[in-house]
């Protein structure tokens, strides 16, 4: 519906919309320190607000359709990225990373992965135009959603990445944080702080979390423009909607298998219910069915706290 060649002008309008968003963000919180309840509230609405937003506008320019499919992928990214919070808690809490310094770590770490995010969408978008990939897909988002249903709480090893060690092999590191600085020079030369660390790990863990994430767009949606949108205003929001739950994730333990589902749902309509019902399953029943099974995941949570 958007090819490069006719709407280029369109994803640079993007583009600019996403640069003007970040500075704007990185301009209020230049100075490292603790985000508030209150702010990561007030943040989480301006980012859902502006995804809204866009879809409105996806809704008047391109038709209906469209911008359910954006809302469906943004309600996956965004489910999604609440499982990879976990992570994110987990490994602030092995590095004792200060509460200051935690979303300038996040800042750069989502700019990261909207780089990467953009690799794996090309790359995605030209193999979903051969239908055995996305048969493909759909048996992975299968074998995911039942590997994590099943799987038993997240444990993190730092020390196993590959890109640590890579990194800790040609960069001695301090043994300290020095404030926001992810380099310092110490007797003329040039070491990595831990926080350089930190966020090597988080980019890493987001590269496995985009391998689950990006597939399970394109399941219902194969519009690159739409798939690139609702991923990048889910990783916006990422920060803030980290920082309102991070005291809170622990409660919501049974979302995992929400999430389970939703991936097994997701794949199930890739390899079967498309065909079933003459090439797409209807995009405002599958809205309603993430939508629902999420909402359930997080209020039998609720309901039913888990034990200590």
């Amino acid at each position: 519906m958007f090819p490069w060649t006719e709407y280029w002008w369109l994803y640079l309008a993007f583009g600019a919309l996403v640069v003007i968003l970040l500075a704007i963000d990185l301009g209020l919180h230049r100075n490292a320190r603790g985000i508030s309840m209150r702010e990561a509230t007030a943040w989480t609405a301006v980012w859902v607000s502006l995804a809204l937003g866009f879809a409105y506008g996806l809704n008047v320019f391109a038709g209906r359709q469209t911008a359910l499919e954006f809302l469906a992928g943004y309600v996956v990214e965004e489910s999604l990225s609440v499982d990879n919070m976990f992570v994110f808690a987990l490994v602030f809490r092995y590095f004792a990373v200060p509460m200051h310094l935690q979303h300038r770590v996040l800042f750069y770490g989502v700019l990261g992965a909207m780089v990467f995010r953009g690799i794996f969408i090309a790359a995605g978008t030209a193999l979903v135009r051969f239908e055995w990939v996305m048969m493909l897909f759909g048996l992975f988002l299968i074998y995911t959603g039942i590997r994590m249903a099943w799987e038993k709480d997240k444990e993190i090893h730092p020390g196993d990445s590959p890109v640590v060690r890579w990194a800790r092999r040609f960069f001695p590191v301090t043994a300290e944080y020095h404030g926001p600085r992810f380099f310092v020079v110490i007797d003329g030369v040039r070491h990595i702080t831990p926080l350089m660390i930190v966020l090597l790990f988080l980019e890493t863990t987001d590269l496995m979390f985009a391998v689950d994430s990006v597939p399970a767009v394109f399941g219902v949606t194969r519009e690159p423009f739409v798939v690139y949108t609702s991923n990048v205003f889910a990783i916006l929001g990422l920060r803030a909607m980290f920082f309102l739950l991070s005291g809170a994730l622990d409660k919501f333990y049974l979302l995992k298998h929400g999430l389970a589902a939703v991936l097994v749902f997701v794949g199930l309509k890739m390899v079967w219910l498309d065909h079933l019902f003459g090439g797409r399953f209807p995009i405002g029943l599958s809205l309603g069915i993430i939508g629902t099974v999420l909402a359930v995941s997080i209020l039998a949570s609720l309901v039913r706290p888990k034990r200590s």
